[in-house]
């Protein structure tokens, strides 16, 4: 499959319809909303309505929204789209699950497992009028009449892709979902040689083929018109590493690299509070690990050098665009950038 671009869409719904628009007249072949600070699907509805050809997905905290609830909407946005949406699941991490959302933790690989088979089972029933009976260790669906059912859509195989940082859930992805959404705190080496032969793993185990599979994210696109504005969204990405670093279930990105003392420094700075000591702990060693560092017209060389033959999809976020000679040139990036060879191409 061609390398497909996409970019984030933006939550406040006052300014989706214009951006949605403004990003397929770029050649963006899709918009993603994550769940941070708003909620990831509503923002989506606004965007099919606004565009014609461009996909979107959503990256939203799975295990807060039962397989129902998440099944319903995904459906609804579907058949909207005509066939445009994509839904893109993340388990989070103990603290938020438990502090933030009121949900109990278990562990979240087998969690997620049943909870994409659980909302595949609902499918089938409004699709095929197959019969509820699924049940597993975290979920059930056993129960639904006529008034319950939404009925059949033109496009039922709605796409999911679950985010990862670790190798069980990279499995889980090449195995029970339809790819793989790379957390941006990956390193490229780490993406190469642990997180991509977890996916063809589980790939394999289901009889797929993993060129089939979408590939999306990891990294940080770290970028800008010129020197100054590249320095600094450095700046900036280099405080957002030094958070994700401090988190411990992603301890395993840091030791591959020998960098287990500086992850386990960096989660007691963050359990102090103390956010601003964090930052100077990531190098520019580090940086270059994580991040993909460069003006916009260094950017499509750069970015074929770390991704070629491994994504299907990538990210390039321009920001603000303030005149029509930069759309010209952020065109010409997005073309540029789908002739990276994908996976199975090097």
């Amino acid at each position: 499959m061609p390398m497909t671009v996409g970019t984030g869409l933006g939550a406040d719904p006052r300014n989706v319809p214009e951006q949605a628009r403004k990003l397929e007249s770029l050649g963006y072949d899709i918009a993603s909303q994550g769940e941070t600070q708003h909620d990831p699907f509503l923002p989506l509805m606004l965007g099919i309505e606004h565009t014609e050809r461009m996909h979107f997905s959503t990256l939203a905290i799975a295990f807060p929204r039962a397989p129902y609830i998440t099944a319903n909407m995904a459906w609804d946005l579907q058949k909207y789209s005509g066939g445009r949406f994509e839904l893109g699941l993340g388990t989070q991490v103990k603290g938020h699950n438990e502090r933030r959302f009121s949900v109990p933790w278990v562990a979240p690989g087998p969690r997620m497992r049943d909870y994409v088979n659980t909302v595949r089972a609902i499918w089938d029933t409004w699709q095929n009028g197959t019969k509820p009976d699924f049940e597993s260790d975290h979920y059930q669906y056993k129960l639904t009449s006529p008034f319950f059912n939404p009925g059949p859509i033109e496009h039922p195989n709605i796409p999911i892709v679950i985010a990862a940082v670790n190798p069980f859930n990279a499995r889980l992805a090449g195995e029970v979902c339809d790819g793989i959404a790379i957390h941006g705190f990956s390193t490229f080496k780490y993406i190469r040689e642990v997180l991509i032969p977890a996916v063809h793993e589980g790939a394999r185990r289901a009889g797929k083929d993993p060129k089939d599979l979408t590939i999306r994210g990891g990294g940080f696109i770290v970028t800008g018109r010129n020197e100054e504005e590249v320095a600094q969204a450095k700046e900036r990405s280099r405080r957002q590493l030094s958070f994700y670093a401090s988190t411990r279930s992603y301890s395993r990105v840091m030791t591959t690299h020998g960098w287990a003392d500086e992850a386990a420094h960096l989660h007691r700075l963050s359990v102090e509070g103390k956010w601003d000591d964090m930052v100077g702990i990531i190098t520019d060693d580090m940086m270059e690990e994580f991040c993909v560092i460069g003006t916009w017209d260094e950017l499509p060389a750069k970015m074929r050098e770390k991704y070629a033959g491994i994504n299907s999809q990538i990210t390039f976020s321009a920001g603000e665009l303030k005149n029509p000679d930069e759309e010209a040139q952020v065109r010409e990036i997005i073309q540029e950038l789908k002739t990276i060879p994908t996976v199975g191409e090097v």
